[in-house]
């Protein structure tokens, strides 16, 4: 039975175990004393003169007052023997609960000082099935996200750390080679720089522009609006980029898609970087499609690519921060492992759904994200006759 299993179940069976036998030590304790104590009294007659009278005599009043006397010493004895009795088991069976319930809780309560010091990896084990431990296990949940947090945060400054040295190494080590002489000073050389300082620009601005998205500053303005022009927009400013990689750009949409409640900036943000995410891992001779399907309450677009695909065990991690399926390849690209993130917090902002698909490497990939569909203004309809009325 599950309701045993409640801790206010618990609670009220240990309460009423101390009412039962407080009860059955009052009955126990006064049928023994009833006993002991009338026994030497004999039973109650009338003698003939009294049934002739009416009147009991003097004998037979004391010997009533004396039953009586017997009989309240009995009643009081039996109440205090059963009441010492319940309080015994009141201490019992509060000592057991009080084990049962004090002691996990006081477990529970060093764990979370231990979490609040920095030592997220320290677990309570309780052996119930109540709601204490449902209060550990949660406990033990909470530790496990602050652990990962805490792992994160270390992995994010380790990757910014390795992502601001590559380009800041390259542009010293040629500005050394410029300066004692070694590296000519040609268009070449200073287009090389060039290129890595734009790189190392890009790079802080996506690390500003994830910050703010994450801390929720960055504003989100939901509206209704229409999908396609936003797609197209996109697709055009592609549309060089891929046929100069020769790389072939589709558009697949239905001829009526309803309104959206997003942000027509922060879409165009979104397809803007899963587009460079396509472009980068599509080689020449692919095909990347655009595709939008609308389900009941919202509409989802996928970006589908003919690329190298993602494995199985990559695509929970892709919208993680600086998460690279292919290092180098997306290193060489300049990819940062941004991208990705901005358009998962993005779309979340927007109360849509993101997440990728693939059949395997060598098979491509699907970034699908979904928007919810606007709501219908209610339109206000006039009867003309009371129109006529009332002109």
């Amino acid at each position: 039975m599950k309701w045993l299993h409640q801790l206010r179940w618990k609670l009220f069976v240990s309460h009423l175990i101390i009412v039962l036998m407080a009860y059955v030590v009052l009955l126990v304790t006064a049928n023994v004393l009833a006993n002991l104590g009338l026994t030497g009294f004999a039973p109650l007659t009338l003698g003939a003169a009294a049934a002739e009278t009416g009147q009991l005599g003097a004998g037979t009043v004391s010997t009533t007052n004396a039953l009586q006397e017997q009989f309240q010493s009995v009643i009081q004895q039996s109440l205090l023997i059963s009441g010492f009795a319940a309080l015994a088991a009141a201490v019992v069976v509060s000592l057991f609960v009080s084990r049962r319930i004090v002691e996990p809780i006081q477990t529970l309560s060093q764990v979370s000082r231990r979490l609040a010091q920095g030592f997220y990896r320290e677990r309570t084990i309780i052996y119930a099935d109540d709601e204490i431990a449902q209060l550990a296990q949660s406990v033990n949940q909470l530790a496990d996200a602050l652990d990962q947090t805490e792992r994160r945060r270390l992995a994010l400054l380790a990757d910014v750390t390795h992502e601001l040295r590559t380009p800041l190494a390259t542009i010293g080590g040629y500005m050394e080679g410029l300066v004692d002489g070694v590296v000519s000073a040609n268009p070449a050389t200073f287009n090389l720089i060039l290129r890595e300082t734009r790189r190392l620009q890009r790079l802080i601005e996506d690390l500003e522009l994830l910050s703010r998205v994450e801390a929720g500053q960055l504003p989100v303005i939901a509206r209704a609006i229409d999908l396609r022009p936003v797609i197209e927009a996109q697709i055009a400013q592609f549309e060089p980029l891929f046929s100069s990689n020769q790389v072939n750009l589709v558009l697949d949409v239905p001829e009526q898609v309803p309104q959206v409640w997003a942000d027509p900036d922060r879409v165009a943000q979104v397809l803007i970087n899963i587009l460079a995410n396509a472009y980068r891992y599509t080689p020449a001779g692919g095909s990347v499609t655009v595709q939008v399907r609308v389900d009941d309450h919202e509409v989802r677009v996928a970006v589908i690519d003919s690329g190298i695909g993602i494995a199985a065990e990559h695509l929970p991690h892709v919208f993680e921060r600086f998460y690279r399926v292919d290092k180098s390849r997306a290193r060489n690209s300049g990819g940062s492992g941004i991208g990705l993130a901005i358009a998962r917090h993005l779309i979340y902002a927007q109360g849509g759904e993101i997440w990728a698909e693939s059949d395997g490497i060598g098979k491509g990939a699907r970034f699908i994200f979904t928007l919810p569909i606007a709501p219908q203004m209610a339109t206000v309809t006039v009867d003309p006759t009371i129109m006529a009325e009332t002109a």
